[in-house]
């Protein structure tokens, strides 16, 4: 029988799952009831991914039971849960980049078939748009290959909520805000309150910890496969959440740089606005609404200081890609191979790999920026998506380049680890190395010695020391001049 008194949209009753001899859940009972939105918070590599992967039907636990309105379902499965209204958001994106968006609408809601279905299917998808993102701009009869990241995940967002004949009543997002600026992040938070208030449901995961403060009506703690706190979302602040999942909360501003730079590493003047500069030993930040061109100054500086013909020995920059599935993992090798691929030429002799030196990097770089796995050899899709970027880190931080450029590359990771990454990049700072840091979260922003704000494709401030602020920030970015 199922554990709640009132009747939940769904319901895991004592789930255990096991991948070899990791225990991914161990007895993990959860009921989401119409109405409330629950905040699902917890390390990487906490059993987060895999209760909702058995929620969405994609995963049958070796034990456990799952009920929907008071009737136990047998078999489960993404079929049965679609037809339960259960909608999921991947932190891994899903959509076919050579379909239009209305096409994957299509794919989405399987009933659209039939005479005139691209105009009912581009219908939906709209007004699903512009409910959660008014003003979004974005043109759904195009390509998604065309979108950048954070359209990618406004479609995939809009498309989890849309009504299509067969309502969405439980909406998991995974990890939703992680490509969005602070405006549509706001917008998106806002479309969720609403849709509980209708009586829906959503479980909200998230690393970025005021998000989950500020909207979940209850929140769920998990650590190590179980469930280890949960109550009203009243119940807790910030610290008190951050010791529930089991790290130390770092509330102390990691220290500037305070001395004038002089030894200048990076040049680049675009056409419009005013030139990227970086010198040695810098945190250089790049801020400003999400698609402003942050992305594309990163690429051109790669470009401009990478060779074209034939890789150097020692690279004189080295990149962490924010979209990692798209441009930064390689699907089919194992953790170890993605970690050392740009190392190779300090781990080879004569121009062979050794193997002794590759094994010794990651069982190094394994425990120095702990990595959730039992075995470096393993798959790299095995790892949660938190744990994929933490080898991405590794990969570039473990390369002898001076400079490391970072396209928001604390997506997915969890609130421990990004403050023992923070202290990472500081200390390689104070040893000379330089970093070129976009991100869409504002507080890391302040971490940087120097930040340069985007708007409309060109530097348009460039803000250093105190002046590093989140007013000033946004006040450029949105009307294109310092404080």
């Amino acid at each position: 029988m199922p554990l709640s008194l009132s009747p939940a949209v769904l319901e895991v009753a004592n789930a255990a799952v096991r991948f070899g001899e990791v225990r991914a859940l161990d007895g993990v009972s959860l009921a989401i009831l119409p109405g409330e939105c629950i905040g699902l918070v917890g390390h990487n590599g906490a059993g987060k991914s895999t209760i909702v992967a058995v929620i969405n039907g994609d995963l049958t636990p070796q034990q456990g039971e799952i009920f929907s309105d008071g009737s136990r379902l047998v078999p489960y499965g993404i079929g049965v849960a679609r037809s339960r209204g259960v909608r999921c958001v991947f932190q891994e994106l899903s959509l076919c980049p050579n379909l239009s968006i209305t096409e994957n609408t299509r794919i989405m809601h399987r009933n659209l078939g039939g005479f005139g279905w691209r105009a009912r299917a581009r219908t939906i998808i709209n007004a699903s748009l512009d409910a959660v993102f008014p003003n979004h701009g974005i043109d759904v009869g195009g390509p998604v290959g065309a979108l950048s990241i954070a359209q990618r995940q406004m479609v995939e967002i809009a498309m989890a909520f849309s009504d299509a004949g067969q309502p969405p009543r439980l909406v998991i997002l995974d990890e939703p805000t992680s490509s969005l600026d602070a405006g549509l992040a706001a917008q998106l938070l806002a479309h969720v309150r609403r849709f509980v208030a209708t009586g829906g449901a959503v479980i909200l995961i998230s690393h970025m910890l005021n998000e989950i403060l500020e909207t979940a009506s209850r929140i769920v703690v998990m650590k190590d496969g179980k469930i280890v706190a949960e109550r009203g979302a009243g119940g807790f602040d910030h610290a008190g959440l951050v010791e529930a999942m089991g790290s130390v909360a770092s509330h102390e501003a990691v220290a500037r740089r305070s001395t004038a730079a002089t030894d200048m590493v990076l040049e680049l003047s675009p056409p419009k606005g005013q030139p990227f500069r970086a010198f040695k030993g810098e945190v250089v930040g790049m801020a400003g609404l999400g698609g402003h061109g942050q992305t594309r100054m990163l690429l051109a500086l790669f470009d401009h200081h990478s060779p074209q013909w034939w890789p150097r020995r020692d690279a004189a920059v080295t990149f962490v890609a924010g979209d990692r599935r798209e441009n930064g993992i390689f699907d089919l090798w194992s953790i170890l191979k993605n970690m050392t691929v740009a190392s190779l030429g300090d781990l080879s002799r004569r121009g062979l790999l050794q193997d002794a030196a590759e094994a010794t990097r990651g069982a190094e770089w394994k425990e120095r920026i702990e990595i959730r796995t039992p075995d470096m050899n393993n798959p790299i899709l095995s790892l949660s998506g938190g744990n994929q970027q933490k080898v991405l880190f590794a990969r570039a931080l473990s390369t002898r380049a001076p400079v490391v450029l970072m396209d928001d590359p604390m997506r997915g990771v969890d609130v421990g680890t990004k403050h023992e990454v923070y202290g990472m990049i500081r200390a390689e700072a104070e040893e000379g190395r330089t970093f070129v840091w976009y991100s869409t979260e504002m507080e890391e922003m302040q971490l940087c010695d120097r930040v340069y704000v985007f708007r409309n494709g060109t530097i348009v401030a460039e803000l250093v020391g105190e002046a590093i602020s989140e007013q000033n920030i946004l006040r450029a970015s949105f009307e294109g001049a310092a404080a």
